[in-house]
């Protein structure tokens, strides 16, 4: 089963992905080094495919919900 995450909420980074999508109209692959595993980010939007749009310090992402998770869960 998927977490589900309320848009605005702060998620952080637990691990990551082999590879990230960026999230724009047209998805592009970047390799996993441009976010790090414990860096924050807010939840723009829910994505098709088990996807959630997330915006970081260096741009939005589509991360899945097991490579992240609710900040406040964590603290």
């Amino acid at each position: 089963m998927s977490k589900e995450f309320p848009v605005g909420s702060k998620v952080r980074v637990i691990a990551l992905p082999p590879y990230i999508k960026t999230a724009e109209p047209m998805p592009m692959l970047r390799p996993p080094d441009v976010i790090k595993v414990g860096e924050e980010g807010v939840v723009l939007d829910r994505r098709p495919g088990g996807y959630w749009g997330v915006r970081f310090a260096h741009g939005a992402f589509l991360m899945e919900s097991q490579y992240i998770d609710d900040v406040t869960e964590l603290s």
